[in-house]
C-alpha cells in the first residue's frame, strides 16, 4: 500500500500541470480573500469612499458598512414599504399609514405575509437588504473591535479561506484526479494488475491514499501561503492571527470534502473500467452542493445540502456562520467515502484473475 500511495505522489510532484494548477487555485482564492485583508481600525479623519447606496446588504466592513440596529431596521424598512404603497400600489399617504399601523406588534415575518393582502410580495427581502448602512468610523472601529474581542481575526479569515479554496480545489481536484486511475484501467494493464500478488486493500487504499495525500500537501502550501498573507498585512493593525485556525477549518470544511471526491473517482472507475465518466459526475455534484435552498420559514439561502462537497460561508466577514448541520454532515461524508472505499474493494476483488 505504501509503495503505491508513494509513487502516485511522486508522479504528480513531477507533473508541471500539478504546480500550474497549485499557482492558479492561489490567484483565485487570493482575488476572493484578498479584500478581507483592508479590514482595519480607521484612523482619525480617514473614511472609506465608495458610490455604494447607504443602505446594502452586499457590502462589507472593508466597504464602511456596519451591521444596522434591529429597532432601526424596521423603521427604514416600513419606510421603504410606505412608499411603495404610494408608488406602486396608489395609495395616499393616510392610506398608506394605516398599513404600517397596522403591522405595528407584528414580528417580521407576519408583517411579511401581511402585505401580501395588499399583492406585495418579497418584502422579507427588501427588509433583509437594511442589514447593513454605511458606519461613521466610530461605528467601524467599534464593530471591528467588538468582533475581535473574542475572537481572532484568524477566525474569521480562516472561514472565508475555506470557503473559497473548498470551492476551487474542489474543481481542481476532479480535473487532477482524471488521471489517478487512468493508467491502471487501460485494457492490457487493468487485467495485468488482477494477476499481481496484490491485495485488493493494498490497491485500492494506496490509489486513494496517493490521491489524498496530494491533497493534503496542496492544502498544506495554501495554509502556509495564506496564514504568511494574513500575517504579513494584518500585523501593523494589531491583529492575532494563528496558524491553527487554518489547520482547523482545512480539517473540517475541505479535507472530508476531498476524501469523498477521490473515492468517487475509484468507485467510478472500477465499474466503467475508465474514470472519465466521474468527472461530469462530480461536476453535477459540485453544482449540487453550492445550491440554495429554503428554509422552514420560506426564506431562500444557503443552507448547505445533504452530502455536499462544498462547505460555503455566505455573508460579511466577521458573521459568517457554517450552514446548519455541517459538521455531522462532514462526518458522514468521511463514513460515505469509507464505504464507497469498501464497494471498490469488493468490485476489485470480483475481477481478480488468480
Amino acid at each position: 500500500m505504501w509503495s503505491i500511495l508513494k509513487r502516485e505522489v511522486k508522479n504528480y510532484l513531477k507533473r508541471p500541470l500539478f504546480w500550474i494548477g497549485i499557482a492558479v487555485v492561489v490567484i483565485m482564492v487570493f482575488l476572493n480573500v484578498g479584500p478581507y485583508l483592508n479590514i482595519h481600525y480607521l484612523a482619525e479623519g480617514e473614511e472609506i469612499v465608495n458610490d455604494y447606496p447607504e443602505i446594502f446588504c452586499d457590502a462589507d466592513v472593508y466597504d464602511g458598512y456596519v451591521p444596522t440596529e434591529e429597532g432601526l431596521r424596521r423603521e427604514v424598512w416600513e419606510e421603504q414599504i410606505k412608499e411603495t404603497l404610494i408608488s406602486v400600489m396608489e395609495m395616499d399617504d393616510t392610506e398608506a399609514q394605516s398599513v404600517i399601523d397596522e403591522m405595528k406588534g407584528m414580528d417580521i415575518m407576519t408583517a411579511c405575509g401581511y402585505l401580501e393582502k395588499y399583492r406585495l410580495y418579497g418584502t422579507y427581502y427588501t427588509y433583509r437588504d437594511t442589514a447593513y448602512h454605511k458606519g461613521t468610523r466610530e461605528e467601524i472601529n467599534s464593530y471591528i473591535a467588538e468582533k475581535l474581542e473574542n475572537r481572532r481575526f484568524s477566525y474569521y479569515f480562516s472561514r472565508k479561506f475555506a470557503d473559497f479554496t473548498g470551492v476551487m480545489m474542489g474543481f481542481f481536484a476532479t480535473v487532477l484526479f482524471s488521471v489517478l486511475f487512468m493508467q491502471d484501467t487501460k485494457k492490457n494493464n487493468y487485467e495485468l494488475l488482477h494477476t499481481k500478488p496484490v491485495s485488493a486493500e493494498n490497491y485500492l487504499l494506496g490509489k486513494v491514499g496517493g490521491g489524498f495525500a496530494v491533497c493534503l500537501i496542496i492544502l498544506a502550501v495554501l495554509n502556509l501561503i495564506f496564514f504568511a498573507l494574513c500575517t504579513l498585512l494584518t500585523k501593523n493593525n494589531g491583529f492575532d492571527v494563528r496558524l491553527t485556525d487554518f489547520i482547523l477549518a482545512t480539517c473540517y470544511y475541505i479535507l472530508p470534502n476531498m476524501l469523498m471526491i477521490v473515492s468517487v473517482y475509484s468507485l467510478i472507475s472500477l465499474l466503467f473500467k475508465t474514470p472519465l465518466p466521474a468527472v461530469p459526475l462530480l461536476f453535477i455534484y459540485m453544482v449540487y452542493s453550492n445550491m440554495g435552498s429554503r428554509n422552514a420559514e420560506g426564506i431562500y439561502g444557503y443552507y448547505g445540502m445533504p452530502l455536499a462537497i462544498m462547505v460555503r460561508f455566505p455573508g460579511s466577514f466577521f458573521d459568517t456562520a457554517p450552514p446548519p448541520m455541517v459538521l455531522p454532515n462532514q462526518s458522514f461524508l468521511i463514513i460515505a467515502s469509507a464505504g464507497i472505499i469498501f464497494i471498490s474493494i469488493r468490485i476489485w476483488k470480483r475481477r481478480r484473475v488468480y
